[in-house]
């Protein structure tokens, strides 16, 4: 089993960074990747990237490439994810998942993140 846990989030003002964290724990080696996503009130959860857990390769949905990064730090089990020039719109639960089995079988709690105008 694996547990993934976010943190990181909060309110900040449009143009701000914030950085989110996901640290997974338990048998942390099941994981192949580790997705980013969000949903906002009323809203379908969306994509927003992923990293590769062993290559560091990683992918950004079209709505976030150049604002936000996805990195990892392996010796810690965490991945973490950059926002840079957060927009209004970015508002919403971030959730990280972890891909395993070709599925996104494991899920964080997810954390808030507000930004305001």
């Amino acid at each position: 089993q694996v547990e993934l846990v976010e943190s990181g989030g909060g309110l900040v003002q449009a143009g701000d960074s914030l950085r989110l964290s996901c640290t997974a724990s338990g048998r942390a080696s099941d994981i192949n990747a580790v997705g980013w996503f969000r949903q906002a009130p009323g809203k379908e959860r969306e994509f927003v990237g992923s990293i590769d857990w062993s290559t560091g390769s990683t992918t950004l949905a079209a709505s976030v490439k150049g604002r936000f990064t996805i990195s990892r730090d392996n010796a810690r089990n965490t991945v973490y994810l950059q926002m840079n020039s957060l927009k209004i719109e970015d508002t919403a639960v971030y959730y990280c998942g972890g891909l395993s089995g070709g599925q996104y079988v494991y899920r964080g709690q997810g954390t808030q993140v507000t930004v305001s105008s």
